[in-house]
This record gives C-alpha cells, sequence and structure tokens, in this order.
C-alpha cells in the first residue's frame, strides 16, 4: 500500500528510460483457437509443415499441399447417400430360399459386422484425433470431408440392416462375439492408441515416430489393406448379380477409401520428406513387420468369413490378394516387398475403383449432386 505522506520518487527522465521489450512470440497454437499474435506476419507457404507448424492453422492460403485441396475437390464431388441406392433385388433375395447359399450368407454377415464395427469403433473417432495433429490447413479441410464420408458409410449399414431385417445386435456387436473380428480391433486399437490419448502431443522424435506408425496403422493397414477382402467378397457376389445393392454401395464406399488411403500416404511420405530423421532403418522394419502382421489377420478372417468360399472366391485367393496388396502398399511408402511377388488375382478390382470408368455416376453428380447414378456390373 502506498504511503502519500512520503515524496514521491523523481520522476525518470525520458533519456534513463529503458526500451520496452516486444512481447515474445506466442507457442505454436495447433488448434487455432489460442490468443491471437497481433502484428503477427503473414503466412509464406514456406512455413506450412505437415506437424509441429508454427505458422497460423486458420490460414487456409497460400495452398502448399494442392494434392489435399484436389483430393478434397474430388470427394466433394464424389458424394453419394446410401438411401439413394434400391435395396428391394437385395431384400427379395435375401428372404427367398434358394437364392444364396449358406456360405454366401455366412459371408455377408460376418463382412457386414466387420465394416459396422469398424466404421464407428475406429474410423470415426480416429480421424478427428488425427486431425488434431496435423498442422495443416488444406490437409485439415480433407480431413472434415473424410469425417463425413466415414458418417455415411455408418449410415450405409444401418441401412443394409434394416433394409434385410438382419439381427442389429448380432452385427454389431461381432467385433466382441468373432475372434477373427475381434483379433483386427484389438490389432487396430493397439496401434492407434496415441490418437486415443487427449494428452498426447507430437513434437519430440519419439512422439512424432508415434503418431507416424499410427497413421501407417490406419490409413495403410485398416483403410488400405483390411477393406479390401470385404470389398472383393461382396463385389464378386455384384458380379454375379446377387446383393447388387449392397455392391452398389459398397462400390461407393470403395471409392472413397481409395482416396482416404491415397491422402494418408500422401502425408506419410510428406511427414518423411519433412522430418527425415523419423524414417530409420529400425523404423522402416517395424512397418514392415506391420504390414505383414496385419496381412495374416486378413489372411485368418478371410478363412473364417469363407471356410468353403464360394463361385469365383475362397480364402486362398483372398490371402493371396492381400499379399499383392501388401507388397503394393511397401512400394507406395518406399519399402521393399514383404511377400514374394504375386499376381493380382482379382484383377476386376482395379476397374471398380477407378473413377474414369464411372462416367455415369462422376459426370452427372457434379450437375445432379444429390441424385445417385448406377453403376454397371459388366
Amino acid at each position: 500500500m502506498l504511503d502519500w505522506s512520503e515524496p514521491a520518487a523523481p520522476a525518470t527522465t525520458p533519456a534513463a528510460r529503458k526500451p520496452i521489450p516486444k512481447a515474445p512470440a506466442l507457442p505454436a497454437d495447433s488448434t487455432g483457437l489460442g490468443e491471437i499474435e497481433r502484428g503477427g506476419a503473414r503466412v509464406s507457404v514456406d512455413d506450412k509443415r505437415m506437424i509441429n507448424c508454427r505458422a497460423d492453422v486458420n490460414q487456409l492460403l497460400p495452398l502448399k499441399y494442392k494434392w489435399a485441396w484436389e483430393k478434397y475437390l474430388a470427394a466433394c464431388n464424389n458424394h453419394w447417400m446410401p438411401t439413394e441406392v434400391s435395396m428391394q433385388a437385395d431384400i427379395a433375395l435375401w428372404k427367398s430360399r434358394d437364392g444364396l447359399t449358406e456360405d454366401e450368407r455366412r459371408a455377408i454377415k460376418r463382412n457386414l459386422g466387420f465394416f459396422a464395427a469398424s466404421e464407428s469403433l475406429v474410423a470415426n473417432n480416429i480421424v478427428l484425433a488425427i486431425y488434431r495433429h496435423l498442422t495443416n490447413p488444406e490437409c485439415r479441410q480433407y480431413l472434415l470431408r473424410q469425417a463425413f464420408e466415414e458418417a455415411v458409410h455408418t449410415h450405409t449399414f444401418q441401412y443394409i440392416v434394416e433394409s434385410l431385417g438382419l439381427d442389429e445386435g448380432e452385427l454389431f456387436n461381432m467385433y466382441r462375439e468373432v475372434p477373427s473380428i475381434t483379433d483386427k480391433a484389438a490389432w487396430a486399437l493397439k496401434h492407434t492408441k496415441n490418437l486415443d490419448d487427449a494428452d498426447f502431443k507430437t513434437g519430440t522424435p519419439e512422439a512424432d515416430q508415434d503418431f507416424l506408425r499410427d497413421l501407417v496403422a490406419f490409413y495403410v493397414v485398416f483403410e488400405g489393406m483390411w477393406f479390401y477382402t470385404g470389398f472383393a467378397q461382396i463385389l464378386s457376389l455384384g458380379r454375379r448379380n446377387k446383393m447388387v445393392g449392397i455392391a452398389e454401395q459398397y462400390q461407393y464406399i470403395l471409392r472413397d477409401e481409395s482416396i482416404h488411403l491415397n491422402f494418408g500416404i500422401d502425408v506419410i511420405n510428406q511427414i518423411k520428406v519433412e522430418n527425415p530423421h523419423l524414417w530409420t532403418k529400425a523404423f522402416q522394419d517395424e512397418v514392415r513387420g506391420m504390414l505383414r502382421e496385419a496381412a495374416e489377420l486378413e489372411a485368418s478372417y478371410g478363412r473364417d468369413t469363407m471356410p468353403r468360399g464360394f463361385l469365383g472366391l475362397n480364402a486362398a485367393l483372398c490371402e493371396q490378394y492381400m499379399h499383392f496388396i501388401a507388397n503394393r502398399r511397401c512400394a507406395q511408402l518406399g519399402l521393399a516387398p514383404v511377400f514374394k511377388e504375386t499376381e493380382n488375382p482379382f484383377p476386376w478390382m482395379s476397374e471398380a475403383m477407378d473413377l474414369k470408368k464411372e462416367k455415369n455416376f462422376v459426370e452427372t453428380r457434379v450437375i445432379e449432386y444429390q441424385n445417385g447414378g448406377a453403376l454397371s456390373w459388366e
């Protein structure tokens, strides 16, 4: 408390005053919701980075990673909703006594059970978790679109289950009841645990490697490997004019997932370029081990869902396909293959995800945004 009875201290002359120090630079804020840096410099392209970026994440322009923006635009042009696809033929076939074999019914139900759990258990949660750690606005723009697409995919399985009158509890609880599905879900959760940790932050070599590992598990394994056996099963039935409504919806999902995968691989490779110290020989060996282990889990899932197989599809072919896919993912990451060279047993799968072949859907979607186009199974 001041004593006003005392004489005031002598005033300091202007010449004797010390200059007022500038406020220290604000720490990097990855949320975009931190304190505004008044008078902060404008963002340049060179300031932008995938992770641990100090540039303002609220400023979309100037774009640095144009491929991320192009993927966002492509995803918007590919907009679809499951309810645009008729399920009448599928309902009639499912209710008929001899339209499907018991092996086909088993594969369809296990397939739906895995996808129903996958989209809600892992995908919906992980995309938003990745958003927190990618410090680039154009990539975040795509992630918001991806999160919406994951919601559409979850809607798809609800629509299929409701249309066919399937046991909701049986399908949505399969990830806890069917060992081959449980094993995959447990592996995915184990290898994405950092993204589930609210206190996890990048910024050290160890943490950055943990984040990179989680990206590989989610984008390369979960979306880039495990979904493909399921796609092959349903699209194989569609090619034989069975369950064509589900097959059409799966083809749209496959198209979405192929962009998710390519986005994830581009992000991983860009992080490698910007942080070469993370991509050590030991870490590369670890990633190759992850892909090998994931392929083995998927082969086990294939044997469980198709113990006897059906026309044009069996567990052995799916395992061969998974080896082909695993080697392809290795090549995309600049890694040596994990399996001996093998041919693609399902070349028609490449056609199923080729956007250029989907003339009716892609070209009319831009104009008739709310109406789905038909796919040909010839």
